[in-house]
């Protein structure tokens, strides 16, 4: 049963992980400089912010399948 919180306490932070990072490659008009990717994006660091969020939820993904196994 505990396992059984974890995983999906796991799978839920993942897919908002991945939201996030989905997110930082929002161009915004509204922001006061350009990203490493040449255009103005809601966060600043979006190539590498993008990538951290990912591996992250990558991460929580594999510890959830090794949860449930």
């Amino acid at each position: 049963m505990e396992a059984e919180k974890t995983a999906s306490a796991l799978f839920t932070i993942a897919i908002i992980l991945l939201i996030l990072g989905g997110l930082t490659l929002l161009p915004s008009p509204g922001a006061s400089k350009a990203c490493l990717l040449g255009y103005k994006a809601k966060c600043s660091f979006t190539p590498i912010s993008t990538l951290i969020l990912l591996a992250a939820a990558g991460v929580l993904f594999f510890l959830r399948s090794r949860i449930t196994v």
